[in-house]
């Protein structure tokens, strides 16, 4: 009976997707951290329930997202993630057992934004923006939007996750939004576009042969590689280009520490398309800690300045 329950947990765990989860805790964090820097008193409790939100939001967009993945029956049989087909690959879960957990999740989200509405700090603005990312949740996983198989789902997620999250999470704790957002913002977009089309490159074939119509998909290999190492470019210019409209220098040099990775990023682009063999985990790791440490970097700076 062990084997059957780990293998449940971590279908449960890998599907809930721990690293996605930790960047929303981070671009939250990077969104407080601006209000901070701005010389905002930091209130811990609205802090934390808008974390929450975050954290539960997200989750419920993954558990949509496999609800209409799956079939009704069970055993359901899934499409496995690129890179990883086992013909015959099961999980021990419904479509109707998705559809409880998500419903419990957005549950608990909404009983936290009454608790966020009551502390007074729930503006039109922060309503605004709380509407926009259940939509843009609820549209990524559900058809007939489903916009994760359009092509068009990693500029959606790119826009909730990096723009939205920061811009949610100043609200909470000044009501009011500042330029600070988007020059902050605006490189890590990019990084994080590039970031999705290095991942989804080693599943390019099997995304092709289950009919799964990525970014990578809708540009082709060639175009796609292009426009990835352009992201990673227009990231570090936009750097510059937010130091010569007013970004401080302390706060743009910690987010330049990454560029070496960008440059190698890049090349081991340019060695794939030239023919050499891929290092996939190489790729994987270097894109996520491209955009990661970046964003880590800017969050520290903004919180110890």
């Amino acid at each position: 009976m062990e084997e059957p329950q780990k293998s449940t947990l971590t279908s449960f765990i890998r599907i809930s997707q721990p690293l996605v989860l930790l960047g929303g805790f981070l671009v939250y964090s990077l969104g407080t951290g601006i209000a901070h820097y701005l010389g905002h008193t930091i209130n811990w409790t609205i802090y934390w329930l808008g974390q929450a939100c975050v954290i539960l939001l997200q989750l419920s967009c993954f558990y949509l997202k496999e609800t209409f993945d799956l079939p009704v029956a069970r055993p359901t049989i899934r499409k496995p993630p690129p890179g990883q087909e086992k013909p015959g690959d099961q999980l021990p879960f419904s479509r109707n057992n998705f559809l409880l957990i998500t419903f419990t999740t957005l549950t608990i989200g909404a009983i936290l934004t009454v608790l966020l509405i009551s502390n007074g700090v729930v503006t039109l603005a922060t309503f605004l923006l709380l509407g926009i990312a259940f939509l843009i949740s609820f549209s990524y996983a559900v058809p007939p939007f489903r916009l994760i198989y359009t092509g068009y789902g990693e500029l959606t997620m790119a826009f909730f996750m990096v723009n939205l999250v920061p811009a949610l999470a100043l609200l909470l704790q000044t009501g009011d939004l500042h330029r600070l957002v988007a020059m902050v913002t605006f490189p890590l977009t990019f990084l994080y576009l590039a970031m999705l089309l290095a991942l989804s490159l080693q599943g390019y074939a099997s995304d092709l042969k289950y009919g799964r119509k990525t970014a990578m998909i809708r540009l082709g290999w060639q175009r796609g590689m292009t426009w990835h190492n352009l992201l990673i470019l227009a990231a570090y210019f936009f750097i510059g280009i937010d130091l010569l409209i007013g970004l401080p220098w302390s706060l743009a040099w910690p987010a330049l520490l990454t560029l070496p990775l960008g440059i190698f990023q890049i090349w081991q682009m340019f060695q794939i398309a030239s023919g050499a063999k891929p290092r996939w985990r190489l790729l994987a790791l270097n894109a996520v800690a491209t955009l990661g440490l970046t964003a880590y970097f800017l969050t520290l700076a903004l919180w110890t300045h």
